[in-house]
């Protein structure tokens, strides 16, 4: 296992982050709960591996995630970095002790290392976050109830720069993949000022987990899509961690074994990945942008959704996660009818509205038929 400095905070982390979102469940609906038997070993192998930083958060897991995390920081606490996230924007701030004190006894710890606002935008940082919020985080941390003032981020390029600019968090947490590269700019301002940069998503939330002939082959030495993935996150010398949420110990292995045995990306593969990326997002634009001025739809029809499956399909490649996320789409939402392409009735009415005069009601048609082919 390979080690970064986590920006200023004086931490050593591995380059591998777990993250305990999509822990094995047992149960169904909401009286589901993270199963231990298969949840802690997963854990502790990563340990085991090096990695030495966890990621939880008061509602994972059906609010079960950080008891469960808690369980397994037994005996590794002072081996570990744990993280956890605040939820809470508002203007009380009994309820945001309130889920601070609950995280401190459900991870049975005495002090949050890593203690984030959960998801920050520009609105909330600057309504909620700096005014107010922020007081209640450096009372905290006087108290040595948390070490580091940090968040979690999404949102755009600029939000992310005038947060870094602020000089507020100590560590962000934001998304960024292979598929997702429109906070490098931030990544690289937010590194420059010492801030601790943790990528979420290096898998693009499983887009990236399975073979994929688009992408499959593009480095030489790299052939596999997961395996591409976290090289290509890990190669930005502006981030400090991947941080991958595995369900399985199968993940767990795997991810242990790529980031064990990194290959280095020379200028030639950076530059393949650029240039693949960019024909492909050419590609994408020429079918639907997602501007959403099509919507809405009188029939029900989450149009750009559906495009957005279809491009992931047919531009990237990636037709299992197409496919699933298409039939999620295509369920019945407290009992409304289904809401997929076949929801349209042919009326015409987004043609006009559409600024790539994309034929939508025949492209609805196909995208139904090809992503629902063999379900």
């Amino acid at each position: 296992m390979h080690y970064r400095p986590l920006g200023k905070t004086g931490l050593t982390v591995s380059q591998l982050g777990f993250g305990a979102m999509r822990l094995p469940m047992k149960g169904k609906g909401p009286s589901s709960v993270v199963d231990r038997d298969l949840a802690i070993p997963m854990i502790h192998r990563a340990f085991e591996a090096g990695v030495n930083y966890i990621d939880t958060a008061v509602m994972y897991c059906n609010d079960d995630s950080q008891r469960a995390v808690g369980e397994a920081l037994k005996g590794w606490r002072d081996k570990v970095v744990v993280s956890t996230k605040n939820n809470y924007f508002g203007e009380s701030e009994k309820e945001w002790w309130t889920l601070l004190e609950q995280s401190l006894e459900r991870l049975q710890i005495d002090s949050i290392d890593i203690y984030n606002h959960h998801g920050v935008n520009r609105e909330s940082f600057r309504t909620l976050v700096l005014p107010t919020m922020s007081r209640w985080m450096e009372k905290a941390k006087d108290q040595g109830l948390i070490k580091h003032v940090c968040c979690s981020f999404h949102d755009n390029n600029d939000a992310l720069c005038e947060i870094v600019d602020s000089g507020y968090p100590a560590v962000i947490t934001l998304q960024y993949n292979l598929l997702d590269r429109q906070l490098e700019d931030g990544i690289a301002r937010a590194h420059e000022k010492g801030i601790g940069v943790i990528a979420m998503g290096p898998v693009g939330g499983g887009r990236l987990g399975s073979a994929n002939e688009v992408l499959e082959a593009l480095i030489p030495d790299v052939k596999r899509i997961p395996e591409l993935a976290l090289n290509f996150v890990l190669a930005n010398p502006n981030v400090d961690m991947a941080i991958s949420g595995m369900g399985t110990m199968e993940q767990v292995e795997d991810n242990i074994a790529i980031v064990s045995n990194l290959h280095k990306l020379t200028e030639d593969d950076k530059a393949a990945i650029n240039d693949q990326l960019a024909r492909l997002k050419k590609m994408a634009d020429l079918y639907c942008t997602g501007c959403g001025y099509c919507m809405p739809c009188p029939a029900g029809v989450n149009i750009p959704r559906v495009f957005d499956a279809y491009n992931d399909a047919r531009v990237y490649g990636l037709w299992d996660h197409a496919r699933r996320n298409y039939a999620k789409l295509m369920q019945p939402d407290d009992g409304k009818d289904s809401h997929g392409a076949d929801a349209c009735v042919e009326c015409d009415e987004c043609l006009p509205k559409c600024p790539q005069h994309i034929s939508i009601p025949s492209q609805l048609k196909q995208s139904h038929t090809v992503l629902t082919k063999g379900s």
